[in-house]
């Protein structure tokens, strides 16, 4: 019997006329994608295990538009930021957090400029803010010695320059950290970002996501680990192909320290 999760939504706050400390921003793959609910499940009881008090917008959120707006849809993208730009503020959203890079990205450099004014953070960040303060421990050893690698998702890494918070989280578990040859400013992308996600891809001798599969494999890990339900997917994939499976796990970090 899993351990009931506590996921409050913002009408539920606003009800009782409250305001939660940060919203959890889920984003589609979090709420769709069966893999991806996991890592969401997995940051909703880090959350609770730290007495954070969070909400969702649950049915009130929609895509945040990055897609559209990476495959060249400025209209579609307008219309659907504008959308959730007006549900935050009705709320008086001040600060939110999400999993996914492409979410975190697109609301705190794009939104601005459409009345969308937030703190945004992405989850490694918020979960290294909660060590560090002490509102969260690692107590466990249960990655120690393991050997971990972490593959910097694009919009997290490059675009928003955060390398740090993933590392020096990953670091609190005790595992092994072995870095790729290529990572941090020089990583490479999984495949999937700037909506390459939901296309075939071109002709070529290889799949993205296989190369950088075979990047991860050279540092021979023991967990791939990453901050992106995309990058998710692509490795996931990308070990599969390599038949790997039973030797190589691929987890998000939420999901490493809520085991931790």
């Amino acid at each position: 019997m899993s351990e009931q999760l506590k996921v409050p939504t913002m009408a539920e706050f606003m009800a009782e006329g409250k305001q939660p400390e940060i919203l959890f921003w889920v984003g589609s793959a979090g709420s769709y994608d069966d893999r991806a609910k996991k890592i969401t499940k997995a940051f909703v009881k880090v959350l609770n295990k730290a007495n954070v008090e969070f909400a969702v917008l649950g049915t009130e959120e929609s895509n945040t538009g990055d897609v559209a707006k990476r495959a060249g849809n400025e209209f579609l993208f307008q219309m659907q930021a504008v959308m959730n730009i007006e549900v935050l503020n009705a709320y008086e959203i001040e600060r939110i957090v999400t999993c996914d890079p492409h979410s975190f990205n697109c609301i705190k450099n794009e939104y601005p400029s459409l009345g969308g004014n937030y703190d945004v953070v992405h989850h490694t960040q918020f979960i290294q803010e909660l060590i560090e303060t002490g509102r969260l421990t690692i107590e466990g050893n249960t990655y120690k010695g393991k050997r971990i690698t972490f593959h910097d998702p694009c919009y997290l890494g490059r675009a928003n320059n955060v390398y740090d918070a993933p590392r020096n989280v990953l670091k609190k578990t005790n595992a092994t950290l072995t870095e790729m040859k290529r990572h941090k400013g020089t990583a490479l992308c999984c495949g999937a970002g700037g909506a390459q996600m939901f296309k075939e891809p071109e002709k070529g001798n290889m799949d993205i996501n296989v190369l950088r599969t075979q990047d991860a494999l050279e540092t021979n890990p023991e967990i791939i680990a990453t901050g992106c339900p995309y990058c998710n997917t692509m490795m996931t994939d990308g070990v599969k192909f390599k038949e790997k499976e039973s030797e190589i796990s691929v987890m998000d970090i939420a999901e490493l320290i809520a085991d931790a």
